[in-house]
């Protein structure tokens, strides 16, 4: 079962949105952007530090839209929301030790979108480490390390991580030695994750069930994005260009973006003031795609608007 409910307000709404993204960014083709929206209606029972117990919060039925929300896409640094929650979860179960370094990596991991520090979160998760190619052996044993995180995901029996893969670094130049042997001659044992299955780990952190309470929160403060403290313009910079890009001043958004020069993807919990909180996940896919700043901002900008319309 997918985890909200499809909703004919919302069908309206969320095709009435894509259509005017069509019109407004004509290259935009049918199969190169994916969404999921999902909405929290009243009473609210999201962002409250864990107010409700797991099963309470996954009995409250919220509802959604999706376009192409099962279709595997290459996640970028979306990904690193998957790592966080794991090793939120490996400190929990007393299989990692929290240090310093962890916590460096962890902040810069998500605030920065470092992929040098998700090196390291992957290389603790796994207990694995780059290098040159193995005999055939060890690399067997490297490479069932290294599915550890996809092992964890699968084991909770979600439908929408079914067809998740999410073992692979994050590189700049891309991956050498074990990491190139490990991601396929065709690149096919890359990460790939669908909006869906996007959306329902967010959900969870949201609604501090992910991990537990606690850790949901902290995950929560790592992904809160200030709107108008632009620190660093350009790329680095996760709001403009993304779905951030879209929001009045006064909104508030908690979101990790993914960008390469073939992909551009946000995924984001969204609340506007006097507002019905909401979650948003879109993938784009294509280099002219990748390079348009302009339409994860007018998607999200049209979802604030269709939302004050509720």
């Amino acid at each position: 079962m997918i985890f909200f409910n499809k909703d004919e307000q919302l069908e309206n709404l969320g095709n009435g949105i894509l259509d005017a993204t069509w019109a407004a960014f004509p290259t935009l083709a049918r199969n190169q952007i994916a969404l999921t929206w999902v909405v929290y209606d009243p009473p609210v029972r999201v962002n409250t530090g864990g107010a409700l117990t797991p099963n309470a919060f996954w009995d409250h039925p919220v509802r959604g839209f999706t376009y192409r929300g099962v279709e595997r896409i290459y996640p970028a640094s979306v990904v690193k929301l998957f790592y966080l929650v794991a090793v939120n979860e490996w400190l929990e179960k007393g299989m990692s030790q929290i240090s310093k370094e962890l916590e460096r990596a962890l902040q810069d991991m998500i605030v920065d979108s470092s992929n040098d520090a998700t090196s390291l979160v992957v290389d603790i998760l796994s207990g694995t480490t780059s290098g040159p190619e193995l005999p055939i052996g060890p690399f067997e044993t490297w490479k069932y390390q290294r599915n550890i995180v996809n092992r964890y995901y699968q084991s909770l029996g979600w439908e929408e991580m079914e067809t998740i893969n999410v073992c692979q670094k994050t590189w700049g130049d891309g991956p050498y030695g074990r990491e190139r042997a490990f991601v396929g001659e065709l690149l096919e044992n890359r990460n790939m994750l669908t909006t869906n299955a996007i959306a329902r780990l967010l959900h969870s952190i949201v609604g501090g069930v992910a991990v537990s309470s606690t850790r949901s929160q902290s995950m929560m403060a790592l992904l809160k994005r200030p709107l108008k403290d632009l620190s660093s313009d350009g790329e680095e910079n996760q709001v403009t260009g993304f779905l951030g890009g879209g929001l009045p001043e006064n909104a508030q958004i908690w979101s990790k973006a993914g960008w390469t020069s073939q992909v551009r993807h946000d995924a984001a919990y969204i609340e506007l003031p006097e507002q019905r909180p909401y979650l948003l996940v879109v993938f784009t896919e294509g280099k002219a795609q990748a390079k348009n700043r302009d339409i994860l901002p007018f998607v999200s900008g049209r979802v604030a608007e269709a939302i004050a319309s509720l």
